[in-house]
């Protein structure tokens, strides 16, 4: 199947077929059964998936005009000391940027390592205090080694293998926040 239009043909099909055989299914029984034959819940899922890969559709209108980037995480935080021991110093990202409206005021900062960007708030509004940031990612047991070599006082975080076919590794920021590295066992 290659489009929308392939999988409501086969609905169509599969309605003609068992019309025939005096067996009588609406059009949307039929997407739903077409939707189960591809291991879906049901037609809506499906159908998004299908937009998602094809491109567009006739029946779903499509925004060219859109694009949508990588979303970026806000994390509070209550020190900017720790918070730079920590995601600086400890995880190893780079301090990009930081602003304050004036001296004295809270920081709103940016930080990123290997394509992953966060942005550290200590503004009360930006974000509440125990997120979790969830991080696909490759080298999971060399960051892990990096990790525990550095020896970081608050924390020597594990990997555990995940219920997702992953391997992930939980840090705790001292914010109560926590950042989950997780790498595919295999191909996803």
């Amino acid at each position: 199947m290659r489009t929308f239009h392939d999988a409501k043909a086969m609905a169509k099909t599969l309605r003609a077929v068992m019309a025939d055989k005096n067996v009588a299914l609406s059009h949307s029984e039929c997407l739903e059964i077409v939707a189960h034959q591809f291991g879906f819940e049901n037609w809506n899922v499906l159908s998004a998936r299908i937009v998602d890969h094809a491109g567009a559709d006739a029946d779903v209108p499509t925004r060219p005009d859109v694009h949508l980037d990588s979303a970026i995480p806000i994390v509070r935080i209550f020190s900017v000391d720790k918070a730079m021991e920590f995601y600086v110093d400890f995880l190893g990202f780079t301090l990009e940027w930081e602003h304050r409206f004036e001296p004295g005021l809270p920081l709103y900062a940016q930080v990123s390592r290997s394509g992953l960007t966060l942005h550290l708030s200590e503004h009360h509004g930006d974000a509440s205090p125990g997120s979790n940031v969830f991080v696909r990612m490759t080298g999971i047991d060399s960051f892990h080694r990096e990790l525990l070599a550095k020896k970081y006082s608050y924390g020597r975080p594990g990997i555990e293998e995940a219920p997702w076919d992953a391997r992930v590794l939980n840090v705790h920021d001292p914010f109560g926040n926590s950042l989950r590295f997780s790498e595919a066992n295999s191909e996803q």
